[in-house]
């Protein structure tokens, strides 16, 4: 379920929280789906239950999921978390892009690159430029 790589130079409640975010977008959690206790998934994980939390409160924030005080954290409905999602790569795509006029490359250029990435992408995708995408693979 939740792997966690010690070699990342992430924080680890980090990696939990792209992991979740990644199987509630994708659908491997289903909106509504009881989330492991921060206790269990501690235990499971062999980490402090304050990282956990950690996770949980920033997943919580970003509308992924929702707290119900005394029976635990749930997933929330995936398109107010996807929509998040999605303005928070568009704002990271904007810096980038905004980065790479800046450095003198051209916007044919610029549209080429990504056009490539897109191609060379690990994540499968049902046809580029359709903003819906199949990354099942992935979960």
């Amino acid at each position: 379920m939740i792997l966690i790589d010690h070699k990342d130079r992430r924080p680890i409640y980090e990696q939990i929280i792209e992991r979740f975010q990644q199987m509630i977008l994708c659908g491997a959690l289903q909106p509504g789906a009881s989330m492991p206790s921060v206790r269990s998934l501690a235990m499971e994980l062999s980490l402090n239950p304050n990282t956990i939390q950690r996770a949980y409160q920033e997943l919580e924030r970003t509308g992924y999921i929702y707290t119900i005080k005394g029976k635990g954290s749930f997933v929330s409905e995936t398109a107010t978390a996807a929509a998040n999602k999605r303005r928070q790569l568009r704002r990271e795509l904007q810096a980038f892009t905004d980065k790479a006029l800046l450095a003198g490359i051209s916007a044919q250029e610029l549209q080429g690159m990504l056009a490539e990435c897109i191609q060379s992408s690990s994540v499968s995708t049902n046809k580029m430029g359709d903003e819906k995408y199949d990354n099942s693979d992935q979960c």
